[in-house]
């Protein structure tokens, strides 16, 4: 079985303080955990859980990103914030693609910094 991993894209043009950055990549991990195929999710526990956080410059290019593994039929999505601290309600803070194969989501993603 091919190696797999989830990468959170996380949106640096917002000014997100470290916490609320961990916040909303958590939301991100959780809900793509919970719209995930129960056997893949079986095989990334086993595998570690592997998780790679991203920087993404803006909401476009994290809409461009999902959209293209949702094209690959990846598990992905983004997290909108409830807006009660550091950002506006509705603000698309994040994203997650995966858990998937690496290679999949490398193709993707593998021009992203790490956050």
């Amino acid at each position: 079985m091919a190696e797999l991993k989830q990468v959170i894209l996380m949106r640096t043009d917002l000014q997100m303080g470290k916490g609320k950055m961990i916040a909303q990549g958590a939301h991100a991990s959780v809900q793509a955990v919970l719209e995930s195929n129960k056997k893949l999710l079986l095989n990334w526990k086993r595998g570690g859980m592997k998780k790679v956080a991203l920087k993404v410059n803006s909401q476009e290019e994290l809409e461009e990103l999902i959209e293209k593994a949702l094209q690959d039929d990846l598990t992905a999505l983004t997290i909108r914030d409830a807006g009660k601290t550091q950002v506006e309600s509705g603000t698309m803070t994040c994203g997650a693609i995966g858990p998937a194969p690496e290679e999949k989501i490398n193709k993707i993603c593998g021009h992203l910094q790490l956050m």
